[in-house]
């Protein structure tokens, strides 16, 4: 894991399943490659122009923050996925992204192969044994 893969809205792209699967891989949020994925081209946070004018690259140093769309983002996440963006982007502003991606390395991997973990699936994508 690695910092290029943090999006600005906390979201860790590493554990995306768009970044995980093997057919039309997703580079992540900050990939800014001609052939991105639709989604990411039609993201109203990563495509902010607030987002862009803020010193760190992250929704946290937005004078909006926590706008509303990030509040629903976050919401669907905490309810569907058990993850936070606004955890995760408290997490970065407070303790540094090197701790940020120390804690995900632990949190999101398999514990039977080593694999990266998919936060939107209960199954390690790799082994089939389910994430706890």
């Amino acid at each position: 894991m690695n910092a290029t893969m943090i999006a600005p809205c906390g979201m860790n792209c590493s554990v995306c399943i768009g970044h995980l699967r093997e057919k039309n891989t997703c580079a992540g949020c900050n990939e800014n490659r001609k052939n991105q994925v639709e989604y990411r081209s039609r993201c109203t946070i990563a495509n902010c122009e607030k987002l862009a004018a803020t010193e760190s690259g992250f929704c946290y140093d937005c004078p909006t923050y926590p706008c509303a769309r990030l509040k629903q983002l976050d919401t669907r996440y905490r309810t569907n996925y058990g993850m936070s963006m606004l955890e995760n982007l408290a997490f970065i502003r407070d303790e540094g992204m090197v701790a940020f991606l120390e804690k995900e390395e632990k949190r999101w991997k398999c514990d039977a192969c080593g694999a990266t973990l998919s936060v939107h699936r209960k199954m390690c994508v790799e082994c089939g044994v389910e994430r706890t």
